[in-house]
């Protein structure tokens, strides 16, 4: 390993936050910190709720007060009671910020039975396993030319060059999308999940106006395709189905953000964080260049250690008692997944990154229930086919991470901005 990568390796947090996180009063402990996230140094203020506080309650926060959920299996329990633990926009959202984001967009994650159940079946046929045997072949393809057209020898961004180019271009297939303004998807993407801290958050009147801009370009797309036979992309199911025909403007835009940031930024963090996770434990990424076949495996265990969405919010609707800790009505319910995927009660060794596990999915990534992530399969498919074509043209560890990678400030989205690689073929 470089003296470069010696540096980079963040994932070993410093004693001196070590020492913070100890230190800090439990009552006062506040994980909900874009900096903690931006810094990857959350690890140890987890470590201790799970052992100290498992069910805890921080009393003040920028957003204000809310509990934390931090294992698996009591997160596992919110979610299964949706009668006690709404997702609802109307009773607060699914991020901590009320409302979504500050958007109060209605999108069907952040809706209750029954009416999520058929919004979501709706689009459910787009990730059929029929559909993803179609799309297969078209993402390999695209990985390939992607991956060719890399400068070898020089420093180049992963993020720009290969993660938000690949996702971007699923995402243009999937709405079907005009090819040309694809790059406004990412656009969108990154101005509605932008919070407030971050380099690129601007204000929330100007999220607004980029959702205005979202909402009126694909009303266009809307009334074109309403009017035209079905077709098998996200916006004519949504046009031609019953459940989702008579959407207001709301339910519409609330529902194309999901769609975006779900298929944008949650592939691309895990394709990103793959080339980091590789770098940080070099015998693994021996191990999978001397078997490639191992890249099956190696897949659901980059989304658990990457664990691109960090968090989901509940609002608990009535008083309900989760590990010992009554939690009232009303009262903010937060579901840290990044946490769970470290919780030695059900994985094993959690905070090693093993490539060939022998329970790979035994992680909570893409949620629990119903409001498991609709696009799961095709984010692994994403991953695995770029992995699998990636190793065809360079069969040894020769992607090097040069650079630090500039992490996103956010509690919710677990991403990178950038993260400098240059690769060097032996």
């Amino acid at each position: 390993m470089t003296a470069m990568q010696n540096k980079i390796i963040d994932s070993a947090v410093s004693d001196a936050v070590l020492k913070q996180a100890q230190s800090i009063p439990l009552e006062d402990l506040d994980v909900a910190n874009s900096a903690l996230f931006s810094s990857n140094t959350m690890w140890p203020y987890f470590e201790r709720l799970r052992k100290e506080a498992p069910i805890h309650y921080c009393k003040d926060s920028e957003f204000g007060p809310y509990w934390s959920i931090s294992k698996y299996k009591d997160i596992i329990d919110v979610e299964m009671n949706t009668k006690a633990f709404s997702s609802d926009t109307h009773n607060g959202g699914i991020t901590i910020q009320d409302g979504n984001l500050g958007l109060g967009a209605e999108m069907f994650i952040a809706m209750d039975p029954p009416k999520h159940d058929a919004q979501r079946k709706t689009v459910s046929p787009i990730v059929s396993p029929e559909n993803l045997a179609n799309l297969e072949n078209t993402i390999r393809t695209r990985s390939r030319k992607i991956l060719s057209e890399l400068p070898v020898g020089e420093t180049f961004d992963f993020v720009e060059r290969v993660s938000i180019e690949l996702t971007t271009q699923m995402l243009a297939t999937l709405f079907d999308f005009p090819w040309d303004d694809r790059r406004m998807l990412t656009h969108w993407s990154d101005a509605v999940s932008a919070m407030p801290g971050a380099a690129d958050y601007v204000s929330e009147e100007y999220k607004f106006e980029q959702m205005s801009e979202c909402l009126a370009y694909f009303t266009k797309l809307w009334n074109e395709r309403v009017n035209a036979e079905p077709k098998p992309d996200l916006i004519s199911m949504l046009a031609h189905s019953d459940a989702t025909r008579n959407m207001t403007p709301n339910e519409f835009l609330g529902n194309l953000v999901l769609l975006i940031v779900g298929g944008n930024d949650t592939t691309r963090n895990s394709m990103t964080g793959s080339i980091l996770a590789l770098n940080q434990n070099p015998d693994q990424y021996q191990k999978l260049c001397d078997n490639p076949e191992l890249v099956a495996s190696m897949v659901p265990e980059i989304i658990r250690w990457q664990t691109p969405l960090a968090s989901m919010r509940r609002t608990a609707t009535e008083d309900t008692e989760v590990g010992g800790q009554l939690i009232k009505k009303g009262e903010k319910v937060m579901l840290w997944y990044v946490s769970a995927n470290r919780d030695t009660d059900m994985i094993e060794n959690p905070e090693e990154f093993i490539i060939d596990r022998k329970r790979p999915r035994q992680h909570i990534s893409f949620g629990f229930g119903i409001h498991r992530c609709v696009g799961n399969r095709l984010a692994e498919m994403q991953v695995r086919v770029l992995w699998e074509e990636l190793l065809k043209l360079w069969p040894t560890p020769c992607i090097e991470v040069v650079g630090e990678p500039d992490r996103a400030h956010s509690v919710v989205l677990r991403g990178y901005n950038s993260l400098p690689v240059r690769i060097n073929p032996k």
